[in-house]
């Protein structure tokens, strides 16, 4: 038999063997009764010590994947394959199912964003939305989910929680985070979703049937106006200008607005004083209620803090969406919703339905991080590693791009360009690719993408200090800028 050893790999040469083993038992390779080898000779086949073989010979016999044998060695274990399924021969299936006229919306016809899966491998990687993993602390969140998992904590999360939330997460977002956005709220007016997009959809299932007529950013996030457009909202777009999004006659008719006021997607501006009192004050004369999304509040470090809009809502009209995946890491898919206690119980059981509740342990892993004050220091240091980004970024533009940008004044990961009228952004970024360059064109943020052909987005967060310059001056000389 042949197992092997990638010395390269991120998996321990341990973890490698047991997978293998398992995998050939699994295939039918290694069939019920087969002797395996001696720890010894194994060992010396893949120069690894023969503590390293005992160890995982040992685990395979624990999970029932092995027989120890009375000093005769390792055999696979009856138990392992007793439940393997029969071969079956497939053969194509041929159907008449008009999948099209069944569904009642092309989902995969949304315009969505789009980047290069192997996007990690250019050298001048402008993308959006992806953290920088050497920031983040590695060691303190496996101590916090080695916590999470003691006997005593395990059986507060290991059950069903039905419509549940872990109340320690609960907790440390009422006391911890939302009093620095100007927020103060009761534990039932808050709901755990997974992730800010999956709160979005819940509001949306909830609170859109039946042509609610929605005002929405323009440009916008288009996953946003995906989901409101498939829950059945009409949409109405709102301008954006140096001040935010236009409180204007777009909004007469309109019964609800999304907005992102502290860091306006994808434009970065800020949405003003004036602004925030206007539409606070359309709201409560117009019955409105308002979506703020404040996806990227843990990145201000260019200026005073900028509080929520719900901070300034005395009426209850604000649903407040907010993200622990953007100020930790995109894959850990938890946000939350801070609502009135009326609505949070009608989307506590409308989430029921969709996935009863996000996974207890990630809940429990994250409350220990911020309360163990893991989750303030990683703030600081993206604040430190992002602020040099943003100032090299900036640089950088005035000196490549001139005159393409407004600078944000909240801080973010992104700059918003506006390139020649003529550019067309998306033939840029094929090009870009070609020069080590990945950047986000802007149509897709646009409900009318002939709008958006000229802009681009340039993200820094995922792109090294030493290389936002020589970035830049490619795609000046692309635009014949240089």
């Amino acid at each position: 038999m042949l197992f092997i050893i990638d010395r390269n790999a991120d998996t321990s040469a341990q973890n490698q063997l047991r997978e293998q083993i398992i995998a050939a038992i699994l295939n039918g390779q290694l069939p019920a009764g087969t002797k395996m080898p001696s720890t010894r000779k194994l060992a010396k086949n893949l120069s690894l010590s023969r503590t390293t073989v005992v160890l995982v010979y040992e685990k395979l016999v624990e999970n029932d994947f092995l027989i120890a044998l009375n000093r005769s060695g390792f055999m696979v274990s009856d138990a392992a394959v007793s439940h393997l399924p029969m071969a079956v021969k497939l053969s194509p299936v041929r159907t008449s199912i008009d999948w099209k006229a069944r569904t009642d919306a092309l989902l995969s016809h949304q315009r969505n964003i789009v980047k290069p899966a192997n996007w990690q491998d250019f050298p001048y990687p402008f993308v959006y939305g992806q953290p920088d993993a050497s920031l983040f602390p590695l060691p303190a969140w496996r101590e916090c989910s080695r916590q999470a998992m003691s006997q005593s904590a395990m059986r507060d999360w290991a059950s069903d929680a039905v419509t549940a939330d872990d109340p320690e997460l609960i907790e440390e977002i009422r006391t911890k985070l939302l009093p620095k956005r100007g927020i103060y709220a009761g534990a039932e007016e808050i709901l755990i979703t997974m992730g800010a997009q999956n709160g979005l959809y819940l509001i949306a299932s909830a609170l859109m049937k039946g042509g609610v007529r929605v005002g929405i950013e323009n440009p916008g996030y288009p996953d946003a106006r995906n989901i409101f457009e498939f829950c059945g909202a009409a949409l109405l777009p709102l301008e954006i200008d140096g001040e935010g999004v236009v409180v204007g006659d777009a909004l007469k008719s309109a019964q609800m607005v999304y907005v992102t006021p502290s860091h306006q997607y994808p434009t970065t501006v800020t949405l003003s004083e004036e602004r925030r009192a206007k539409l606070l004050d359309a709201a409560s004369s117009r019955d409105l209620l308002v979506i703020e999304d404040d996806f990227e509040s843990d990145t201000n470090y260019t200026g005073e803090s900028v509080p929520a809009l719900k901070s300034q809502d005395g009426e209850g009209r604000v649903i407040y969406v907010g993200s622990l995946s953007k100020s930790m890491f995109p894959g850990l898919r938890l946000g939350y919703i801070v609502a009135s206690a009326g609505l949070i119980r009608e989307l506590r059981a409308l989430r029921r339905l969709i996935v009863r509740h996000a996974p207890s342990n990630n809940q429990r892993t994250t409350a220990l991080f911020i309360a163990q004050g893991y989750h303030d220091a990683y703030i600081r240091k993206l604040h430190n590693a992002y602020g040099e980004r943003w100032e090299k970024m900036r640089a950088g533009l005035d000196n490549h791009l001139p005159g393409m940008t407004t600078v944000p004044s909240f801080g973010g990961t992104s700059f918003w360009i506006r390139g020649p009228e003529e550019l067309d952004a998306e033939l840029l970024a094929t090009r870009a690719l070609k020069e080590g360059v990945v950047l986000e064109p802007g149509a897709v943020h646009f409900m009318q993408a002939e709008e958006g052909r000229r802009f681009f987005r340039l993200g820094f967060s995922s792109i090294a200090t030493n290389r936002i310059d020589e970035g830049i001056t490619r795609l000046a000389r692309l635009l014949d800028l240089r």
